[in-house]
């Protein structure tokens, strides 16, 4: 069985690792001659919208999925005419607007921040007579890790805001006081079978993830799988999924959604009895899905443009080190490492000791 990926980055390479002891072959089609997962299978070196080399996977693959979401639409529909693709390409076309995506999900009653479309400096001034300061200014498409998005603290930024957009179609969203951010991770197969991760808590940094953390247990654990559960079942979804969220005193208000398996998931691979992405892949073959139970206590701190020595990360017990094949870049995830432990306390001290070592060497 040969799965095609779209994309070649980190995602797609532990895809990748997650499938060989399942014996299953993978066909990488991206533009970089160097991105992390192409020496794990045949690699296609060109655009995304290359019609030969998208005719080339359609014939090879059996089934075809994606690492990222800003896929352009039109790619994954001409795939999905001639071969399976999942997720599928409706589940891409409105993760990939962030207009339509909080639309999408108040259409299925799951509470978003106050949000308005903005396409001009005028609009942004009349939204923010009816949104409260501060606010986030932010690109409808191809935004992430931070990129494409600004802060407006006051009436007095609000030109300069709109002029870093580059009159790019554009959301503005309310502030949304939370307490602590979270995601909650589930995957589907066609028959129908959904598994649910334990929620992860999430501490981010310039709008890039720094560290998850498994909460065994939380009580807000039912409340995220309801809501995650509309989505499924709302985009007859296949795959792994994640579903990001603000905790405001119990109560859940979705940030958006991701149609793959997620950063903040990564502790799934030592800390949890089947990894998301061993999860993704029985997914979309459509066989049982894997128990997703905690193995003890678990969290995953990511290292952003910079790396420590390798040393000080394998002399720890209980700790696992995954690079990612990158040249070194500000700004960039190079590598996470995960911690697993039976032990509370010591779980705890070996987190905030890895979360030192990713400072000292964050270059962001």
């Amino acid at each position: 069985m040969k799965i095609g990926i779209l994309g070649g980055g980190q995602l797609a390479r532990m895809i990748a690792l997650a499938g060989y002891p399942l014996g299953l072959d993978f066909i990488i089609l991206d533009p970089s001659e160097d991105a992390g997962a192409i020496g794990l299978g045949e690699h296609l070196h060109g655009q995304y919208d290359d019609q030969n080399l998208l005719a080339e996977l359609a014939e090879k693959a059996d089934i075809v999925t994606y690492e990222f979401e800003n896929v352009p639409v039109k790619v994954a529909e001409f795939l999905a005419e001639h071969t399976t693709v999942f997720p599928a390409p409706n589940a891409l076309a409105v993760a990939q607007d962030r207009l339509h995506e909080k639309g999408f999900l108040q259409q299925l009653n799951i509470p978003t921040a106050t949000y308005a479309s903005i396409e001009s400096l005028t609009e942004l001034e009349n939204a923010m007579e009816h949104i409260e300061y501060p606010a986030i200014l932010k690109s409808r498409r191809m935004g992430y890790d931070g990129k494409g998005q600004v802060v407006i603290k006051s009436k007095n930024q609000l030109a300069e805001a709109w002029e870093s957009m580059q009159n790019a179609e554009s959301i503005v969203e309310g502030f949304v006081p939370f307490q602590r951010e979270i995601s909650i991770i589930a995957a589907r197969r066609p028959s129908g079978e959904v598994v649910f991760y334990p929620i992860s808590e999430n501490t981010h940094e310039k709008g890039i993830l720094r560290v998850s953390e498994c909460r065994v247990g939380d009580v807000i654990q039912s409340q995220a799988e309801d809501y995650v559960v509309r989505l499924l079942d709302a985009l007859d979804y296949v795959g792994v999924i994640a579903l990001e969220l603000f905790d405001v005193d119990g109560k859940l208000i979705a940030n958006e959604f991701a149609p793959r398996v997620h950063n903040s998931g990564h502790w799934s691979i030592e800390g949890s009895e089947t990894s998301q992405f061993e999860n993704h892949l029985r997914a979309i073959l459509d066989l049982p899905l894997g128990a997703t139970k905690a193995r003890g206590f678990s969290g995953m701190v990511n290292f952003i443009g910079g790396l420590p020595a390798s040393d000080n990360i394998l002399d720890t017990e209980n700790v696992h080190l995954h690079l990612y094949a990158k040249e070194l870049r500000k700004g960039r995830k190079v590598a996470h490492v995960t911690v697993r432990e039976d032990d509370r306390d010591t779980y705890f001290q070996t987190l905030e000791y890895l979360i030192d070592l990713a400072k000292l060497t964050d270059n962001s």
